[in-house]
């Protein structure tokens, strides 16, 4: 008899774990994914295109308020935890559920799910979402660059649309982008790496990622998603830590795995936070994860036009996810509107509609940011017309894209940029030049 297994996930590791794990594995039947985190992607099926010769019908996903009930109507044996970004009491509690409910609970590791490149793998992880993966990996594939390195980079998946249609997805334009009706949180990912001439690889199925990847580099650049370990085998693995969060290094799941596998451990955001919370990362890390490097670092914000922000009511938006599943109740657009002498900063949540207004009732630390969701084109509309019935003189945009470009924004706004700056030797060049010279010996 096979044994039967509900996966939880999110439309990313959940998916991965299948294919790696229980695609073509007759000792397991998966009866159902679950979803949440994510808006609109529970009640959708994971294909049968996808899903491999065990499963004809494909595999129906359901939200994860369904859980119980489809432990005892499925006879489920297994319930396998498959996302990322929450704490180590958020996981044990849905232990507690599944086993309550009759099943075992499982976890895969990186040995039973990363896949081995030809090439040489670096991978940018983080012990939360918004700790500053995207400017690491930025400031990396600089790096690989000015070494002459051909480099691709590999981002952790956010398959939000048709899965048969995002199987492998290759950007390196931004007319990409449009092709493949990008959300926002992709648009957020992909966008900055594809202005700086990088090309982007992202969808479902990653053992087919990396292979056709590989052919183009010379490095692969594993671009970390939420605060979830790499899906491939990694030579090289760079963790980035936020002192704004102390103590969640170590008591959010799968961050804490992260920054116990690192090789170097980045204390970012040096310059804005508090030295009692820095030191206590640099505490934490030492302790779990004795033999990395770790290297502090500043992610300091520019803003063109800056002046224009003194003595103006501001409506700030941030990055969605930093913002919602990351917890965070502030981001670089706050402190650029604190920084550069806002008269007013206005409260959002009147003004909010549809989805962004339910966005504000359930991650209630939100109070004066709006988060940048736009998950589909329904959100989008929604989230343009929260933002033109806020009364602002201006609006602060720290999200890593141009929102003008997508939205139809009827008053002024500037943008606020961030970059990875490391402080002290060695740094992030050090390191990877010393990382290659090893391996060419």
């Amino acid at each position: 008899m096979r044994k039967r297994v509900i996966i939880m996930g999110a439309a990313g590791r959940d998916f991965h774990n299948f294919n790696v794990f229980f695609r073509d594995n007759d000792e397991y039947e998966v009866v159902a994914f679950t979803a949440t985190q994510i808006p609109d992607i529970a009640g959708r099926k994971y294909p049968a295109e996808l899903a491999g010769k065990l499963y004809p019908e494909g595999i129906p996903i359901y939200h994860e308020d369904d859980l119980d009930n489809l432990i005892k109507e499925n006879k489920v044996d297994f319930v396998v935890f498959s996302y990322s970004d929450v704490s180590h009491e958020y996981v044990m509690n849905r232990a507690s559920k599944a086993l309550a409910a009759g099943a075992n609970f499982m976890l895969l590791g990186p040995g039973s799910t990363m896949v081995k490149s030809v090439k040489p793998v670096i991978s940018v992880c983080a012990v939360r979402t918004g700790a500053g993966k995207s400017q690491t990996t930025r400031r990396v594939a600089e790096i690989l660059r000015k070494l002459g390195k051909k480099t691709v980079v590999v981002r952790h998946p956010m398959p939000y649309g048709d899965l048969t249609k995002q199987v492998v997805q290759r950007f390196a334009s931004l007319e990409d982008l449009d092709k493949h009706h990008c959300t926002i949180e992709e648009r957020e990912e992909y966008e900055p790496h594809i202005d700086r001439g990088n090309v982007v690889y992202a969808g479902v199925d990653y053992e087919k990622i990396l292979r056709q990847a590989e052919q183009e580099a010379d490095v692969v650049l594993w671009d970390g998603g939420n605060n979830d370990f790499p899906f491939f085998k990694t030579d090289l693995h760079i963790v980035v830590a936020d002192p704004h969060r102390p103590g969640h290094e170590v008591t959010y799941h799968p961050g804490e795995t992260n920054l116990r596998m690192a090789d170097i451990i980045i204390i970012n955001k040096v310059d804005t936070a508090y030295p009692e919370d820095i030191q206590m990362v640099r505490e934490n890390a030492r302790s779990a994860n004795p033999k990395a490097i770790i290297i502090d670092a500043a992610s300091p914000i520019y803003v063109e036009n800056h002046e224009s922000i003194k003595g103006k009511k501001v409506l700030v938006i941030e990055d969605g996810p930093t913002l919602t599943h990351g917890e965070m109740a502030y981001g670089a657009g706050y402190v650029a509107a604190e920084k550069y002498g806002a008269a007013e900063i206005i409260d959002p949540r009147p003004y909010a509609v549809g989805s962004i207004k339910k966005t504000y009732q359930k991650f209630t630390q939100l109070e004066m940011i709006l988060p940048a969701m736009g998950y589909s084109p329904k959100q989008l509309s929604e989230l343009e017309e929260t933002i033109n019935s806020v009364p602002a003189d201006l609006v602060i945009v720290a999200t890593p894209i141009n929102l003008g470009k997508i939205l139809k924004i009827n008053k002024p706004y500037v943008r606020v940029k961030y970059e990875l700056q490391e402080i002290g030797k060695p740094d992030l060049e050090d390191i990877i030049k010393e990382f290659f010279a090893t391996r060419e010996k």
